[in-house]
């Protein structure tokens, strides 16, 4: 009686996981739409391709196997091809963000970047908003300008040592600036926006105070894409695992919290519009500490992959300084965001560094989403609630529009080389009204510092150390060993 019942179990178990798997795979709303028969069935092997940061690589061979419309997962879908950006992300205000970015909420508070709800987000973006427009970032440079003459300057020590260490043992001494990258970028945001700097540049250890605190919360990027309910108690396995940098933490809410209480609304800073516009101090402080992490990682990234491909390219170097010095000889007070090569050259530095390298996901509105592809002329109707979305690796690496992708190349940007599909496809700060808040403030730092360095020289006689950067394609990336080293011989 009892192997009966055992018989009846196990063929009701199987009868109703066949009816799942053929339901998942012939029957459900997605599918029509190609992807891995595994990932019609569950999330996991998309989980684990993220934590273990080659996502993005995995998506892009699923794209070469199954087409330009994939399905990741049971309710997620990813598309290659350009086009679809508009009516995803920008087009009518875009489709709202994936539930996922609940993930980035600090403290109990929604960030300006977390937030799904517009309303939530616009009472405290419109009250920082005008600190990011072109008008006060040209008026306000002088801020930015300081810390990248600070920097200039280390960099020049640096970079002399590591030529006497080659002078004296055969061998430079290498410095790495990703560390040097983040220093500038963290000083940069601290001074513009909070009226202070924050001293990273001075710093004499060999790692920023605040890097293990930005770190750990890029380290949150292995598990951005797990639902909500899952995404803290694997974080709190984490963090138990490995802890925090309490003294890195430490060090940082220790910079931002008195600002918070000493500031006035005359201040004009980011702080005090916060509070003007009746936020209160304790998440003004979490909105500090999270414009310090997006500003010291992203763009601490993406100057040190400048810099390693400046270094790389001597005759890109060459050309770029060329440009800088003819400018200052006909116009000493000329704006460098006007310089064609540099803007060519921040364009293909920002197009291949992949601070940002994984799909940004939005989820369908009510009325669904009717996309046809150009290239299979097939067309998918997503129902309302799927996931779907692009990433920048796709884009930024797809043959079609850039050629030789992998190769660094700022002459593909001047004149008629640029076709309307590369500035379509470059989205290096995402796309639409929920793209980064702060992406001109960070196109001034970069180029601000990109001229200063060029033109100091200080690049001259510098290698990259290794070929290539390699990343941890987390939704924030990770260079792999922590370091960008440049030597000089």
């Amino acid at each position: 009686m009892e192997d009966r019942g055992l018989a009846i179990y196990l063929f009701a178990t199987g009868v109703l996981l066949a009816t799942f798997v053929a339901y998942r795979a012939y029957f459900d709303r997605l599918r029509d739409v190609p992807g891995p028969l595994l990932c019609r069935l569950t999330s996991l092997l998309d989980w684990y391709h993220s934590y273990v940061g080659d996502e993005s690589k995995w998506i892009d061979t699923l794209h070469a196997k199954y087409g330009p419309v994939i399905r990741i997962a049971p309710n997620e879908v990813v598309i290659s091809e350009g086009q679809a950006l508009a009516p995803i992300y920008s087009e009518k205000g875009g489709f709202l963000k994936a539930p996922c970015y609940k993930n980035f909420d600090s403290e109990g508070h929604e960030t300006i970047f977390s937030a799904l709800d517009p309303k939530h987000r616009a009472v405290r973006s419109k009250a920082v908003m005008p600190m990011f427009s072109t008008a006060n970032l040209r008026a306000r440079s002088d801020a930015i300008e300081g810390c990248v003459n600070d920097l200039v300057e280390r960099l020049q020590k640096e970079a002399n040592q590591s030529r006497r260490a080659a002078k004296e043992t055969g061998k430079p001494s290498p410095v790495n600036v990703l560390q040097m990258s983040r220093r500038l970028a963290i000083d940069a945001v601290c001074s513009y926006l909070f009226g202070l700097q924050y001293g990273g540049v001075h710093e004499q250890s060999t790692k920023l105070s605040a890097s293990n605190y930005v770190d750990s919360i890029v380290a949150f990027g292995r598990f951005f894409f797990l639902p909500t309910w899952l995404f803290q108690p694997i974080l709190l396995i984490s963090e138990y695992l490995q802890p925090p940098d309490a003294q890195s933490q430490e060090r940082v809410e220790g910079f931002t919290k008195p600002l918070v209480s000493i500031s006035k609304e005359s201040d004009n800073t980011y702080q005090s519009r916060l509070l003007k516009a009746g936020i209160t101090e304790h998440e003004t402080d979490v909105q500090m500490k999270d414009v310090i992490f997006a500003g010291t990682d992203t763009t601490g990234t993406n100057f040190g992959s400048l810099l390693f491909q400046l270094a790389k390219h001597p005759d890109v170097h060459a050309t770029l300084r060329e440009e800088i010095l003819a400018a200052e000889r006909e116009d000493p007070d000329y704006n460098p965001q006007n310089l064609k090569y540099l803007d060519a050259v921040l364009r293909e530095g920002l197009r291949t560094s992949m601070a940002n390298p994984t799909r940004f996901p939005r989820q369908v509105p009510p009325q669904g989403f009717l996309y046809t592809s150009l290239t299979t002329t097939k067309t998918y109707n997503l129902p309302a609630g799927t996931l779907v979305g692009l990433s920048p690796y796709t884009l930024h690496l797809n043959p079609a529009v850039f050629p030789d992708p992998y190769e660094f190349k700022p002459s593909r940007w001047l004149d008629d080389r640029a076709t309307p599909e590369m500035y379509r496809d470059w989205i290096p700060f995402g796309l639409g009204p929920r793209q980064c808040i702060a992406r001109n403030l960070a196109m001034v730092e970069l180029c601000l510092a990109t001229r200063a360095v060029v033109r100091s020289g200080v690049l001259e006689g510098a290698r990259p150390v290794g070929e290539r950067l390699e990343v941890f394609e987390w939704f924030n990336a990770k260079v792999k060993g922590e370091r960008i080293d440049l030597v000089w011989e």
